[in-house]
């Protein structure tokens, strides 16, 4: 091995390259045990047989029927309050539904509830969303731009005696259902 003269050192000194060695060896090691890691999992389907496949799906995808958020009366909006508000659980404290015309606002008051937890859900069908804002007093609960086609439950913790003003605003013609039961 060939030595190099340092300055004041003896020229006996052989100059080392085994670190730069050992180096790309762990490199080339790493390298070559990692290229043999692979994730597999069983998605259902076995592999490298013919006799397993998906099933053919021939049927097109139906397009929204674009009446679905069309607001409805009479018996359509009993059935559909009683598709968008299941039955509670728990004791019913305020519950009511109807039809606004576009940008009317309608405001009401529940009566004095009790100290606990309550479910306030809220659903709505328009074209467009509608606006629910649930409080008391100077508290705002809920303030609540619903997409409408589905519904939200919220819960909230109410202290005695608390009445809850419950305002529903639309842009476009609604319908609005919401309900207010203690958990």
């Amino acid at each position: 091995m060939p030595t190099v003269p340092l300055s004041g050192m003896p020229s006996s000194v052989p100059r080392s390259r085994t670190a730069p060695a050992v180096g790309l060896l762990i490199a080339l090691v790493l390298g070559t045990v990692l290229a043999g890691c692979a994730y597999e999992y069983d998605d259902g389907f076995a592999s490298g047989t013919e006799s397993a496949s998906a099933p053919a799906f021939t049927d097109a995808a139906l397009p929204r029927d674009p009446m679905f958020n069309q607001p409805v009366t009479g018996a359509e909006l009993d059935a559909w309050v009683a598709e968008a508000l299941p039955e509670a659980e728990g004791q019913v404290f305020h519950s009511n539904y109807g039809t606004l015309a576009a940008a009317e606002e309608r405001e009401e008051t529940t009566a004095n509830l009790p100290e606990g937890s309550y479910a306030v859900t809220l659903a709505c069908r328009s074209p467009r969303r509608v606006s629910f804002s649930v409080g008391h007093a100077d508290t705002e609960l809920v303030d609540l731009s619903l997409r409408c086609g589905t519904s939200r439950v919220n819960v909230v913790f109410l202290p005695a005696d608390v009445v809850l003003h419950i305002k529903v605003e639309a842009k476009a013609g609604a319908n609005f259902a919401y309900r207010v039961s203690r958990i």
